[in-house]
């Protein structure tokens, strides 16, 4: 037991002795390895240091090489800077020492010029002596004054640009009216030459042919009642004269005359003539004419390619075939306005169609013109402005015969064409009478002017040529008076067409040899 504790004891002391000289080897251990830590961090800051040290200098170096540089550059541009003042410095001063020589010399100048000045007065003063001198004696040798001189030379020359004047502007006239007759007459020709209508004459009267003359007493019948009948449903006059086998209708009115001239072949057809009978056949006549009106009017408007139109002015437009002006119908008359008003449109690049609807339609008041007051224009112009609503139709039929106060294009193109369809050779007739008052008339205008010595209308009253008195009328007062004679003829004239104005005024020199 004694042994055991003995043995316990070692073990404990043992134990004690090793754990106290492990912890002084582990003491130990630690102080050499912290010893050891420490000269590792001395060692590893000592090579920072150095390496700071080192990256520090190369900065240090590079900053001291870009502040080298950067002087140096400074100092360059410095240098560079100041060697340009300088130059400049110079340049300014040769400058100023140009402009002092300069302003020297122009000193110089002046008072050169001075003198001159002085001299030139003196010489003006001499010169203005003896202009004088000289002008006195002119008014001596001429017998005038200066002022007499200067008026005559004066009116001398005043004539000589009046005569110049007026030559050059004939010559402009000229050429002008040759430019614009030769357009013109390039776009008429060519809507004339594509346009071509048969000659149309129409009279107050018809004339009904009889298959007897016994026809004419059952016309006439009992006591006249046949006849009065007859008349008195139509509104015409039935004239049954002398004239083997006719009848002649007479009325203003076309329409009326030819529903008697339908009426009247019906009834000759027929055989059965009586007041009851007649009337029943001027009722069909009547409700023939009116189809024939509107079919007219259709066909018309299908012929120029109008389609679209209202019935009421197809009626009125199949009207005007029973309608006549100097002779012309006035439907086919409006079938070559339409043709040659859209030819002339198609020239000018304007609307074709515009220009075709007014040219079909210009007259259309003829044909209600007996009925309603106011010119066949205005009064189309006012029809038809109801029933179509294109501004441009209505201005050129209201404007075709130049009667308003402004006239567009439209109311030009279709006056042209109006102008051309009815001025073509025998398109219209004019009477025998008429003819040779506007012939005096055309004379007599001309003979009204002072100084014409005689006139003479020529080419049926298209032309008329004048011959003045030289000694009274010279160049330039002829030039006047031609457009006097127009300016007359224009205001106080009616006449188709155009009229063609020539003065003419010659010098004769006769003598005899002896």
């Amino acid at each position: 037991m004694g042994l055991d504790i003995v043995v316990i004891l070692a073990i404990f002391f043992a134990f004690v002795i090793g754990a106290v000289f492990g912890g002084m080897a582990a003491f130990i251990f630690r102080r050499v390895m912290f010893n050891r830590q420490i000269r590792i961090a001395e060692r590893k800051a000592a090579k920072m240091m150095a390496e700071a040290r080192d990256e520090s200098r190369v900065v240090l170096n590079d900053a001291q090489e870009e502040a080298r540089k950067t002087k140096a550059s400074v100092d360059a541009e410095y240098r560079e800077r100041r060697s340009e003042l300088q130059r400049q410095e110079n340049r300014l001063g040769q400058k100023i020492e140009n402009l002092d020589r300069k302003l020297e010399s122009v000193e110089q100048r002046e008072r050169g010029m001075a003198g001159k000045e002085k001299e030139i007065e003196s010489i003006r003063g001499q010169l203005g002596e003896l202009r004088d001198r000289q002008l006195k004696q002119l008014e001596l040798i001429s017998g005038m004054s200066s002022a007499e001189a200067r008026e005559q030379l004066l009116d001398a020359v005043q004539v000589e640009m009046e005569q110049e004047t007026s030559r050059r502007l004939r010559e402009w006239e000229i050429k002008l009216k040759e430019e614009a007759n030769e357009k013109a007459q390039e776009i008429l020709s060519q809507a004339i030459q594509r346009s071509a209508s048969e000659i149309v004459s129409e009279y107050t009267v018809s004339v009904v042919p009889l298959p007897s003359d016994e026809m004419k007493g059952r016309l006439i019948g009992r006591e006249g009642r046949n006849i009065r009948a007859l008349e008195q449903a139509t509104g015409v006059d039935l004239i049954i004269d002398d004239t083997p086998e006719a009848v002649t209708v007479s009325s203003f009115d076309p329409i009326r005359r030819e529903i008697a001239r339908n009426a009247l072949h019906k009834l000759i057809l027929d055989g059965r003539i009586h007041p009851a009978r007649i009337e029943e056949v001027v009722a069909k006549a009547k409700e023939d004419v009116e189809a024939d009106i509107n079919s007219a009017g259709e066909q018309a408007a299908y012929q120029v390619g109008m389609h679209g139109l209202r019935p009421e002015i197809i009626r009125l437009l199949g009207r005007l075939k029973y309608r006549t002006s100097y002779g012309q119908n006035s439907l086919q008359h409006s079938i070559e306005t339409a043709y040659i008003a859209g030819m002339i449109a198609s020239e000018l690049g304007a609307d074709v169609s515009i220009a075709k609807r007014a040219g079909l339609l210009h007259d259309l008041g003829k044909a209600v013109d007996r009925e309603v007051e106011g010119t066949h224009a205005q009064i189309g112009a006012d029809l038809v402005k109801q029933w179509d609503k294109s501004p441009e139709v209505v201005k050129g039929i209201a404007e075709h015969h130049l009667e308003t106060e402004s006239v567009s294009m439209w109311g030009f193109i279709i006056s042209a064409a109006d102008a051309i369809s009815s001025a073509r050779p025998g398109a219209r007739r004019e009477s025998l009478e008429n003819y040779l008052k506007r012939m005096k008339a055309l004379e007599d205008i001309a003979n009204d002017f002072k100084g014409v010595d005689k006139s003479y209308a020529i080419q049926a009253g298209r032309e008329i040529r004048i011959l003045v008195k030289p000694e009274e009328i010279d160049d330039l007062g002829a030039m006047r008076l031609v457009r006097d004679i127009v300016k007359r003829i224009e205001e106080g004239l009616e006449y188709p067409g155009q009229i063609k104005v020539t003065v003419l005024r010659e010098t004769r020199a006769v003598d005899f040899a002896k």
